[in-house]
């Protein structure tokens, strides 16, 4: 039986197969996050989104590392530090709704898309969210924390 990493993985390889595809991935992603509430489409109003896009991709990454790992690279620690409340203050909140349109995307590109599969998700992406939402409204960390 597989376990939640492979399912997660092997969803995550077909919804993004080509860098084509990856790049429809993350444009749909981005049209479902921002179409859920006017606070999110305020804080992208004025954001290079084919940056964005490129960043959220290492992102996720850096979220699948950190669940298998249990450690938070520099580089997530950096991104939880860009998105607290010292910073870019993105409300912790947001970040639930951020987890259900990622699932909602994967669910249209990935053709094998299961329950099974969107609890892969949510189980290989919860500790990275939990970090973000727990760095939220600390103080910058330094480079052995978490």
């Amino acid at each position: 039986m597989k376990d939640y990493l492979t399912f997660f993985r092997e969803s995550y390889d077909r919804a993004m197969e080509t860098e084509s595809q990856r790049d429809e991935f993350l444009e749909a992603f981005y049209e479902a996050f921002l179409s859920k509430s006017n606070e999110i489409a305020v804080k992208f109003a004025h954001t290079d989104m084919q940056r964005q896009k490129e960043m959220l991709h290492q992102s996720l990454r850096h979220m699948v590392d950190f669940s298998v790992q249990r450690r938070a690279s520099e580089e997530l620690r950096e991104i939880a530090e860009r998105h607290s409340v010292s910073q870019i203050d993105i409300d912790p909140g947001l970040y639930d709704i951020w987890l259900d349109s990622l699932i909602e995307t994967a669910q249209l590109f990935d053709p094998l898309f299961t329950e099974e599969i969107e609890l892969a998700w949510r189980v290989v992406l919860a500790p990275g969210v939990v970090y973000m939402k727990f760095k939220y409204d600390k103080p910058a960390a330094c480079k052995s924390d978490a």
